[in-house]
């Protein structure tokens, strides 16, 4: 009679999985709030939409939900090289709760999907540990996630994660794009570094082209390390822009926003400008952090295809009303921005045009 086998000889260990769980609890509900309705044992995670309680209670009059979902990409697998995952869980939320902003959504709550070769418990913590603090900057609860051991789907060392996020607007404060108007002006918001699109280049140009290590330190860098800098996690811009929108309960002055993500500046901006209006941007208006420049030059890659591909220090951007913009910027500086001036809005034909 031959011997029996077992889930855990196929590659999954249900224990490691129960002891996962147990170990990321606090980081999860470090990100819970009011809204949150705990139920130890769930198969679903539970958040009410307004509160009971009359000093909490939003009081939604026509309430939309908005979903989205993103990952990081390759991103993860220079991660996995220097063996550092307590950042990408920060991208990993940051994709989806910046993206949603740009509709003047307020984020509710997050799930992730993590897949992993191996479950290893400490590992796991760290990436969930990642997205916590990720919730907690974005003032969103973390109500759930799945983890999914699939060693035949994925080699030694190798994992992906994908991000789920569920945000709140009023009907009436939606913001679509249709309000902007020949004069408006642009901000653009400083980014953190190159976030969380463009890696696949980026491995390309600094292993490839260029023979680099993780532990490098370019001069060209200012000595930083290398592998810190291409893992300085995406910036989250929601606590300022939500803070912003509640400002203006009645004018619409905010005409319009932008999550500057693949496609950079070129390609993310027409997405809400109307057929008849170009966005003339400035490229001397801010500075160009310097691991774009860095970049550029052991590529070496065209200007052009760095804004094609990269943020260039530009994370998101607003299209304001003329009269508003120097208050605007100053209000976003006043909560923990980098703010610049860096165009305007001209009649044309729905494009970026850079100068």
């Amino acid at each position: 009679m031959s011997e029996y086998i077992s889930y855990e000889q196929s590659g999954v260990s249900i224990d490691a999985n129960d002891q996962m769980v147990q170990q990321i609890y606090s980081a999860v509900a470090s990100t819970f709030g009011p809204r949150v309705i705990e139920m130890p044992n769930a198969f679903a995670g539970m958040f009410r939409l307004d509160y009971d309680e009359k000093l909490f209670r939003r009081n939604y009059k026509n309430p939309v939900l908005v979903a989205c979902t993103d990952g990081v990409g390759s991103k993860v697998q220079l991660a996995s090289l220097i063996k550092k995952f307590d950042t990408v869980g920060i991208d990993l939320v940051a994709m989806n709760v910046n993206d949603m902003l740009v509709q003047g959504a307020e984020p509710l709550f997050f799930l992730d999907y993590l897949g992993v070769h191996k479950l290893e418990p400490a590992f796991i913590v760290e990436l969930v540990k990642g997205v916590a603090a990720g919730c907690r900057q974005a003032r969103c609860a973390l109500i759930g996630g799945e983890t999914a051991e699939m060693p035949d789907t994925y080699a030694v060392g190798d994992f992906d994660m994908a991000g789920f996020a569920v945000g709140v607007v009023e009907r009436k404060r939606i913001i679509t794009g249709q309000n902007v108007t020949r004069g408006d002006v642009i901000l653009g918001l400083a980014s953190s570094g190159i976030h969380s699109n463009g890696y696949t280049l980026v491995r390309t140009i600094c292993f490839k082209q260029a023979k680099l290590k993780m532990t490098d330190t370019p001069a060209e860098l200012g000595g930083a390390v290398l592998g810190d800098v291409l893992l300085e996690p995406t910036r989250i811009y929601v606590r300022s822009i939500v803070k912003l929108l509640s400002q203006y309960k009645v004018k619409r002055i905010v005409h319009a926003m932008a999550h500057i993500t693949g496609g950079g500046l070129v390609g993310n901006i027409p997405r809400v400008l109307p057929k008849d209006c170009n966005a003339v941007i400035k490229k001397s208006n801010w500075s160009v952090p310097k691991i774009f420049s860095f970049l550029q030059a052991k590529g070496p890659v065209e200007e052009e295809e760095m804004f094609r591909v990269f943020n260039m220090g530009i994370g998101y951007v607003l299209i304001v009303a003329e009269d508003f913009a120097d208050s605007i910027a100053k209000k976003l500086t006043k909560y923990g921005e980098t703010v610049y001036r860096i165009g305007r809005i001209t009649t044309g034909t729905g494009k970026v045009v850079l100068k």
